[in-house]
């Protein structure tokens, strides 16, 4: 694939409201992807706070000698207290959360974070590795060995977040750095796309599209073909 980066999102073929949102930054510099939960506009405030605040949060704070983890990591901080700020001012949206995924290049040096079961994919070499451990009842009942991967993508606590933005009892968000190399392809996703689309047909429709632009599309109609129950969004990055 082309060097390049690039996101879209949609709605998906059954939701009225899309409650993802991203941000890339234009130097290529950090790339966002939230995924609200709360009602519609409850989901929408949530993510959209989310990426504002992270965005924001590292656009200020960029040039200041800070380590980039801290930094990073303070950056979601900000975003879990912005939703809380925001849900005091509106009780009506007191239950509202997103998930995030946040990947950050600085000083010549990619790190990661995520909160929730947002995802962080990376493509070498014709394989696709999961990076993040999707936060979820599920995902840690897959690790204990109390479920199998086939009994869990059908499971119906699938969705059940074990730790998202937007409560107080936020006490840690892992940061951690990643080898990056020529060749790369980074895939940050919400679950609107890998409800709908497993990783081995993720990872073929990266590797037969020449631009993110186009793998992109195909992602996200990959997706609504398979039945988009979701919202679905998608940011690409090729090395």
């Amino acid at each position: 694939m082309k060097p390049g980066f690039t996101g879209l999102t949609d709605t998906g073929v059954v939701r009225s409201v899309n409650q993802d949102d991203y941000y890339i930054d234009p130097e290529g510099r950090f790339f966002i992807v939230a995924d609200g939960m709360g009602g519609h506009a409850g989901g929408q405030e949530a993510s959209q706070i989310a990426t504002k605040t992270v965005r924001h949060y590292l656009e200020q704070h960029w040039d200041e000698r800070i380590a980039s983890e801290v930094l990073l990591e303070k950056s979601i901080f900000e975003a879990n207290q912005g939703i809380l700020d925001d849900q005091h001012e509106h009780p009506e949206r007191a239950d509202m959360g997103t998930t995030v995924v946040v990947v950050i290049f600085r000083k010549g040096q990619p790190w990661y974070s995520h909160v929730g079961d947002s995802r962080f994919y990376r493509l070498r070499d014709r394989v696709l590795e999961q990076i993040t451990e999707d936060q979820t009842w599920v995902a840690r009942a897959l690790k204990m060995g109390d479920l199998t991967p086939e009994e869990a993508r059908i499971h119906p606590w699938r969705h059940v977040l074990s730790q998202c933005l937007g409560r107080r009892d936020l006490q840690r968000v892992e940061v951690h750095s990643l080898e990056v190399a020529a060749g790369d392809c980074l895939l940050l996703c919400s679950d609107g796309l890998t409800e709908e689309v497993s990783d081995e047909a993720l990872s073929a429709l990266l590797q037969s599209n020449k631009t993110c632009e186009e793998a992109a599309e195909a992602l996200v109609e990959e997706a609504k073909q398979n039945g988009g129950s979701d919202n679905i969004t998608v940011v690409l990055l090729a090395r």
